[in-house]
């Protein structure tokens, strides 16, 4: 396929608006709980595995989408299919507001995460279809400082909220906000061109299959999925436990961790936005940035573990700002395929790593309790236990990504399956 032509791409601001306002939401529904979950507790009775399984209900869903979704978005485009299931987390933030048992808050998280199951996907597909490779990392760039100002808003803002509302009615507002999104992303992006067979659902399923075959995406995956699957679950959840019961810290003090923490990234963000396309011209492509911040982020998961530095915000801070890279794992991995397979490959990424999301959210509870059960140990003994368990798969992921590094540095594109 040839380049993008830039007289015919349309202007990427009035793609932002839109999908900016999309992503920024589903940052705040996937960070939320952990703002609400002493409340949550509190008014009923919900245990530490029952909270992270319903917290990963939203991951569960946002996985089980990822494949459906990477054909709907090649098939359809992002302005067809985004609105649509934007619509749907909008219906599943007032199921929750409504909620009073596990079952229905449950059912409503696992609406709201296949409803913004495609709020990156949408327009990273967008972009690959209209401007030029090595704009892809800066673009995608930008695209993240508007998650990463979610993140920020559901921490130390939220919290304030939080003084003078209640959780419901935070989620009903997050709905309204969620439905005009959607209309937004329908008024003011136009539709994508459609490839060649597209409409073949036997050549989409094929594609998705080559993507699993890929060695490449064998190699990317482990680490992605272990590094930022267990980020998203501990920042979503187990970031303000840990601080409140390990380090014995107020639920405020905890927020304003994840609010310098929100801040550090966002930097990130806007910093790969303005630099990566300079950088790239410099040698220092998508895959050597992936690497140093994902080792940055494993590294300080082990300060954050072994508590040896007393002024926590730093390694919390040095957390996060290392995952403000994950953008890039999509840039890397689809340098390995043509553009009219990447919805597909990132979508085929993306359920890797949110399955790990659920699998390290859901887990770190049943061995809090298990921890407490078993080995007679307190809440924070079972946390230390947990993120230990977490560190050790960070850094398997990272050896095994290391090992791979010059088989994969240069990957022809992948066929198209005739």
């Amino acid at each position: 396929m040839s380049a993008p032509r830039a007289d015919t791409a349309p202007s990427f601001p009035r793609l932002y608006v839109g999908f900016a306002a999309a992503y920024l939401l589903s940052y705040v529904y996937r960070t939320v709980n952990a703002l609400i979950s002493p409340d949550l507790s509190a008014q009923l009775g919900i245990g530490a595995a029952s909270l992270g399984l319903l917290t990963s209900a939203y991951f569960v869903a946002f996985a089980a989408m990822q494949l459906p979704a990477g054909m709907l978005l090649d098939r359809y485009g992002p302005r067809r299919v985004e609105p649509v299931l934007l619509t749907i987390a909008g219906c599943g933030a007032l199921g929750f507001a409504s909620s009073d048992g596990l079952a229905g808050l449950a059912i409503s998280r696992a609406l709201i995460g296949a409803g913004v199951s495609v709020c990156l996907m949408a327009p990273l597909t967008a972009i690959a279809a209209w401007y030029p490779r090595e704009r892809h990392a800066s673009l995608s760039g930008w695209m993240m400082v508007a998650g990463g100002t979610g993140a920020l808003l559901a921490t130390a803002p939220l919290a304030l909220v939080l003084r003078s509302m209640s959780w419901r009615s935070v989620f009903v507002g997050l709905a309204i906000a969620t439905f005009f999104a959607a209309a937004l992303i329908f008024i003011l992006v136009p539709d994508v061109a459609r490839h060649a067979g597209a409409t073949r659902l036997r050549d989409q399923w094929r594609g998705v299959q080559l993507v699993f075959r890929s060695a490449r995406f064998w190699w990317l995956a482990p680490l992605a999925a272990t590094v930022m699957g267990s980020f998203m679950a501990i920042q979503g959840l187990w970031s303000v436990p840990w601080l409140m019961e390990v380090d014995g810290y107020t639920r405020e003090v905890a927020a304003s961790h994840l609010l310098v923490m929100g801040i550090a990234i966002l930097a990130g963000y806007l910093a790969l936005g303005t630099l990566a396309t300079r950088l790239a011209r410099q040698g220092i492509d998508a895959r050597h940035l992936f690497a140093i911040g994902f080792a940055l982020s494993v590294a300080s998961l082990g300060l954050i573990l072994s508590r040896a530095i007393a002024f926590t915000y730093l390694p919390w801070t040095l957390y996060g700002v290392g995952c403000s890279v994950n953008v890039l794992a999509f840039t890397v991995l689809s340098q390995g395929f043509p553009r009219e397979l990447t919805a597909r490959a990132n979508t085929a990424l993306n359920l890797i790593m949110f399955s790990a999301s659920f699998l390290t959210q859901w887990g770190i509870g049943v061995v809090v309790d298990f921890a407490g059960r078993a080995l007679a140990v307190d809440v924070a003994g079972g946390l230390r236990l947990a993120f230990l368990l977490v560190f050790a798969l960070d850094v398997a992921a990272l050896a095994w990504f290391a090992l791979g590094w010059k088989r994969h540095a240069r990957l022809a594109p992948a066929v198209v399956p005739a």
